[in-house]
């Protein structure tokens, strides 16, 4: 249901919160190792996630990728995927057709539409 990106974006979340209460920040090539997404993927996925402001970044020795933790009991997972994937998640077909809709639905339409509406939602 997550695109790749999606999943690499959640288990980077949850890293970077984790040590985040901890009060440390972390680098990227400790995102890379905990999550095991390549390197320049995780760039990506944090970059859209640092723009949507879900995760923050400071440069320099002592910087790295943080979570404000008061911020942490706001951040729901839609908010994650909007970061990375946009809408898609929420307007696409089940099986990635193009041309599914309601007036030609794939064999997954109602049921993913019924779904889908409840993690937006609830998410």
């Amino acid at each position: 249901m997550f695109s790749k990106a999606c999943e690499y974006g959640i288990k980077a979340i949850i890293y970077i919160a984790t040590q985040s209460l901890e009060g440390q920040r972390v680098k990227i090539g400790d995102v890379v190792e905990n999550s095991g997404s390549p390197a320049a993927f995780t760039a990506k996925v944090l970059g859209a996630l640092t723009k949507h402001g879900i995760v923050h970044s400071l440069t320099g020795p002592n910087g790295g990728f943080y979570i404000d933790p008061a911020q942490m009991k706001r951040i729901k997972a839609s908010d994650i995927v909007f970061a990375i994937d946009g809408d898609s998640l929420y307007t696409g077909c089940a099986l990635g057709l193009t041309n599914c809709n309601s007036a030609e639905p794939c064999p997954m339409h109602d049921r993913f539409v019924k779904n889908k509406s409840g993690v937006k939602e609830n998410a």
